[in-house]
């Protein structure tokens, strides 16, 4: 098959998508992480809407892209006026890009009772427009928006369309399944039909007439990455998409899909094969940029999508990791995980122990033993699949391989609040490291804050550090809210550092003792790390 090109539209439909927003800035930076993958087209936003856009576009040209070719988003001209005195054309011609992205209407819904327009006037308009670009000695592609829901209705029209924008001279065709609502099946069936009618037309059938065709799909019946890839199946030779499959409603379709599918799957060109490793951190990185919380089951880039927890299926892939692993996920720069909880074996306990340097007895027992206690742990409401760091330190005591790096001896947290202020919290804590005690007092935002601030207080005498060491989140899950107030909750911190990412929990009927026991367990994860590295040679 030949080589694919992929379309990048994070930047303009991907923050369509709900709480999604990215600065001037920010929108540089991923657009030079896209062009770093191998991106072919980057559309970099509608300048005829936003300012923001237009202050990207400008920051843009001051950018060496490697690969990649920037494209500026917009519409058609509008009704009753010529091109070259249309303000959005103005405002695409104004960016400098080499390529422009124009929409038009497909369906004759949208042109006569949405825009209230002519069906003859929205041909001029894409014509027109088109032309106009092309004089100007842009690229050009054609985003024939609602064409598979116009195609259904009225498929001539939908046809005359995409018709004009190929006698103009556009360089790409983009059918778009602008509402997500159409099967794979549909889409197959109708890029034959449009196909077949294109090559009958001896007025589209010349040398100079040769546009590319792609597509552009949206989630909303979940198929956007199958209607994809069936497009592709079907002949066309271009694929839009966001990474993470961010956008309008329940989004577009996902470039982090796409590309392995097209790369490892299909066996198609698309992006450099050496560049796939980049793609989870891309993922996360727009995930990150996004505000938003990276989805653990995306397929190939997520957290969990090379993670196991059944026993018999860590078992397996002990002995060959393809059993139920579909590609290696080192591929796309992810990681085989292994998960500890209820439904773990020996086996999922024998990983475990391997990845945090654990030794177990050879008999079994200590495995067996391990499972045991998760099993009786987890039916009183701990969750050990999410708390890599305190399964390390149980296992390493129920082993007697676990050393403290610190004791608590006592701590006092008290909540003061006066009528006209806020909260206030204090917290006295008393620990011993050697034999060596250390009393210290802190504030903070809450509780759990400024027993964290004290500990941190006591701690660095000993271990000076800890500052590098931060709480990334704090979460609280009432485990059985029948009781109300008397209520077990249960406790999960995540910390890291400047090179890992660690959880811990604690599960109690006290929200402080359960975060204590969270707290106190991501501090001893840290403090042993550390030892370990200042022990190794």
């Amino acid at each position: 098959m030949e080589q694919i090109f992929l379309y990048d539209t994070t930047l303009r439909d991907g923050t369509q998508g709900e709480n999604i927003s990215f600065s001037a800035d920010e929108k540089v930076k991923i657009a030079e992480r896209l062009d770093g993958l191998g991106i072919h087209y980057i559309e970099g936003g509608w300048p005829g809407s936003n300012p923001k856009d237009i202050q990207f576009f400008d920051m843009a040209r001051r950018v060496k892209f490697k690969q990649a070719r920037l494209a500026a988003f917009g519409a058609t001209r509008k009704p009753g006026i010529s091109p070259e005195d249309d303000a959005n054309l103005k405002a695409l011609l104004g960016t400098h890009t080499p390529v422009m992205t124009i929409f038009g209407k497909s369906w004759d819904l949208h042109v006569e009772k949405v825009m209230e327009n002519t069906l003859s006037e929205n041909l001029a308009m894409i014509s027109e427009s088109v032309e106009y670009l092309k004089s100007q000695q842009k690229e050009v592609i054609y985003d024939a928006e609602h064409f598979f829901d116009g195609f259904k209705e009225n498929h001539e029209y939908a046809y005359l369309t995409v018709s004009a924008a190929i006698k103009a001279g556009a360089d790409t065709i983009v059918f778009c399944d602008t509402n997500g609502g159409t099967l794979p099946f549909e889409v197959e069936n109708i890029i034959q039909e449009i196909f077949g009618r294109i090559n009958k037309d001896s007025a589209l059938s010349t040398d100079d007439l040769k546009p590319k065709f792609g597509i552009h799909t949206h989630n909303d019946c979940g198929l956007a990455v199958a209607n994809s890839i069936t497009a592709i199946q079907s002949g066309l030779t271009m694929v839009q998409g966001t990474i993470n499959g961010y956008g309008e409603r329940c989004g577009n379709a996902d470039l982090t899909s796409i590309i392995p599918i097209l790369s490892e799957k299909m066996d198609v060109p698309c992006i450099p094969r050496e560049n796939l490793s980049q793609l989870r951190s891309l993922s996360g990185y727009v995930s990150e940029t996004a505000n938003l919380v990276p989805l653990k089951s995306r397929p190939f880039v997520g957290k969990s999508a090379f993670a196991h927890k059944g026993g018999i299926h860590v078992n397996a892939i002990m002995k060959t990791p393809r059993a139920y692993e579909h590609m290696r996920p080192e591929l796309v720069g992810n990681a085989q995980r292994v998960l500890i909880s209820d439904l773990s074996g020996k086996s999922n306990i024998e990983y475990k122990a391997a990845e945090f340097g654990l030794k177990l007895g050879g008999n079994g027992f200590d495995s067996k033993h391990i499972v045991s206690r998760i099993k009786e742990l987890e039916q009183d409401g701990y969750q050990f699949d999410v708390a890599d760091g305190s399964f390390k330190i149980l296992a390493e005591k129920l082993t007697k391989q676990f050393t403290p790096l610190f004791d608590l001896e006592s701590f006092r947290v008290t909540i003061e609040k006066d009528k006209d202020q806020p909260c206030s919290a204090h917290a006295t804590i008393k620990i011993s490291v050697d034999g060596n005690q250390e009393i210290t007092a802190a504030e903070g935002y809450g509780p759990v804050s400024a027993l964290d601030n004290a500990l941190r207080k006591a701690l660095d005498k000993f271990y000076p550090d800890l500052d590098m060491m931060q709480l990334v989140d704090f979460k609280v899950r009432v485990i059985d809210g029948r009781v109300g107030t008397a209520a077990k909750v249960r406790v999960l911190i995540e910390s890291r550092d400047q090179d890992h990412l660690w959880s811990t929990i604690g599960v109690s009927e006290d929200i402080i003792e359960a975060s204590w026991q969270a707290l106190a367990d991501s501090f001893q994860y840290k403090l042993a790390y550390e030892d370990k590295i200042r022990r190794t040679p």
